[in-house]
């Protein structure tokens, strides 16, 4: 079951933890979808979304879980990405994970992201 990520400061996931589900971030809500990446797709998304940004968190979420409401279409370079035509449970997050800050200014990323 191929897994799909979302990244979010740490206090709003954990804000959504709380109420139990994620709405999404100002952006999602603007553009009417949640936001994801693909593995492939997750160090652009960092560097080009997040930049400086400290206390993130990458939230795994398996895509199978989601059903109708995640649909892949064609955005940045032509490529297809997750969009989450929903809310989001966060009980379907299988990992958070910590997103550091290097000393050069890009997130440490999970040794199985590409």
């Amino acid at each position: 079951m191929p897994v799909i990520y979302k990244i979010s400061p740490r206090l709003a996931w954990k804000q959504a933890e709380e109420t139990g589900v994620f709405k999404g971030a100002p952006v999602d809500i603007q553009d009417g979808y949640i936001h994801f990446s693909a593995a492939h797709q997750v160090r652009t998304t960092a560097e080009k979304h997040f930049a400086g940004q400290t206390d993130l968190v990458l939230v795994c979420i398996p895509s199978e879980a989601l059903g109708d409401a995640l649909r892949w279409e064609t955005s940045r370079g032509g490529d297809s990405f997750p969009h989450l035509y929903a809310s989001l449970p966060t009980k379907l997050a299988t990992a958070v994970i910590d997103l550091p800050m290097q000393a050069d200014g890009k997130h440490l990323l999970p040794k199985d992201i590409p």
